[in-house]
């Protein structure tokens, strides 16, 4: 009896963490009636980038995108200087034709899809000159990319709410003007919505009140190793509308929150500390939308960097804003298929629409 005691004891000090994390886990994402051909993704700040990685590189699957001041792609060559000047700040003029030129290059080396698939896709774009982290010259490069791809007729570039640097809504966030958390601001302009319709064209009115979809949290643990190593959340979340959930024929569509918008990231509002948790997902203002027009939406999740104990200033660290990877600081083919993040996001992807390998 005495030598079992030992044996258990030995066995808890190292299985109990394990069998802890397996009891509170957040569930598996679930597959769903969905034709991977009617994907679409959008994003803001660093989440637009994503979203314009996502959507050339698989663009194959997609509708279309809707980018937030984001800008265009591989703008940052890797490189940390060239995101931070020329693809935020705007300091020196993007040369575009080199980005079409490198665009070619991906896509004749197999790393990213054709660009053919581009010519029909839907592409939404916001800018303002009042936002002063993303400048407006930048989106005018994301747009003249484009060009190059897509034809003008099916490209709108949203450019007259004067917004600071945020993802403008109806009526939630802060004032329009506002720069700071939650990066979401009440401009009267359903960003979101627009987004939706442009891409998948008429849709029906948006759902009004409570929905009556569920909210769903998912473990991105299945779709990259040691998630946190790479940037990105343990778990992620997915809305369903209540038709999908139970066999309905619906649509994808991907968004990519921005820098500061990741769920563990803390701030200050007036005596309170918050923390941002869901705030993205419960009020970018897709879901409304979404659950009325058979469109679920999946919002994967980034994370920041870890803290070191002596970064008093919290300046430092790979990545300490929790910002998708979109100039390298994680993986150099970022921008490309088989970069980490973006083949994590495809595997999500994949599995919703029941494309995944077995």
């Amino acid at each position: 009896m005495l030598r079992s005691r030992k044996i258990i004891a030995r066995l808890t000090g190292s299985t109990l963490l394990a069998v802890s994390a397996s009891l509170t886990a957040a569930p598996a994402l679930q597959s769903y009636h969905v034709d991977i051909q009617q994907t679409s993704v959008s994003g803001i700040s660093s989440g637009g980038y994503m979203a314009v990685q996502m959507d050339v590189a698989f663009s194959s699957i997609m509708k279309g995108a809707g980018v937030v001041a984001g800008g265009p792609y591989f703008c940052a060559h890797g490189l940390l200087s060239q995101a931070l000047g020329p693809c935020m700040s705007a300091t020196t003029p993007i040369d575009v034709n080199q980005l079409v030129a490198t665009t070619q290059t991906h896509a004749n080396g197999g790393t990213i899809d054709p660009v053919a698939h581009l010519a029909q896709q839907k592409i939404w774009l916001f800018s303002s000159t009042a936002d002063t982290v993303n400048r407006q010259p930048v989106m005018d490069a994301l747009e003249n990319y484009y060009k190059h791809f897509t034809p003008a007729a099916n490209i709108f570039h949203h450019k007259d709410t004067r917004a600071q640097h945020s993802m403008p809504t109806l009526n939630f966030g802060s004032a329009c003007a506002f720069k700071g958390d939650p990066y979401i601001n009440d401009c009267h302009e359903d960003a979101a919505g627009e987004i939706l319709q442009w891409i998948y064209g008429t849709l029906n009115p948006k759902t009004n009140g409570t929905l009556p979809g569920h909210l769903l949290e998912f473990d991105q643990a299945a779709f990259i190793d040691h998630p946190n190593d790479h940037s990105m959340a343990n778990t992620g979340w997915v809305y369903v509308p209540a038709d999908c959930d139970s066999g309905a024929a619906c649509k994808l569509h991907v968004a990519f929150h921005g820098c500061l918008q990741y769920p563990t990231h803390t701030y200050r509002k007036g005596w309170h500390t918050v923390t941002y948790g869901d705030t993205f997902v419960k009020h970018a203002g897709y879901n409304a939308w979404a659950d009325s027009n058979h469109i679920i939406v999946l919002y994967p999740q980034a994370q920041r960097s870890p803290k070191a104990f002596w970064d008093i200033f919290d300046a430092f660290g790979s990545n300490p804003k929790g910002c998708w990877d979109w100039w390298g600081y994680d993986d150099a083919n970022y921008a490309k298929k088989t970069g980490r993040q973006m083949a994590a996001v495809k595997k999500m992807i994949d599995k919703i629409t029941g494309n995944a390998a077995p």
